[in-house]
């Protein structure tokens, strides 16, 4: 049994939450959830809630045993780009790109 979290449109880098994805891909639930509390970046608060999202996603869901699950995959990709323009010298502007990301994480009860 799968069962999937998604959060679309985050202010924040794809380069950027990929860092906190890539330690985590590789961790158990517990451990995860005791890396992404203690770490200063941002990209780890806004996984570790939707962690926690999908562990209430597939407890209510699908009743499943949160201690069996385990991360199938966390998938970041990159968001649209907000563009804005900031005022320059000599009546010039210069554009500025605000990106954002789109994170999926999928949990599994089955072993590896």
């Amino acid at each position: 049994m799968e069962t999937r979290a998604f959060l679309k449109g985050t202010r924040l880098s794809s380069q950027k939450a990929n860092l906190v994805a890539g330690v985590v891909r590789d961790m158990s639930i517990e451990q995860a959830i005791d890396f992404l509390s203690f770490s200063k970046k941002k990209g780890a608060r806004v996984i570790k809630k939707l962690l926690d999202s999908a562990l209430a996603n597939a407890e209510n869901n699908h009743n499943a045993d949160i201690d069996k699950l385990r991360i199938k995959s966390l998938i970041v990709n990159q968001g649209m780009r907000l563009k804005r323009i900031k005022p320059r010298a000599r009546g010039r502007a210069d554009r500025i790109t605000k990106p954002t990301c789109h994170i999926e994480i999928i949990l599994t009860d089955e072993a590896i």
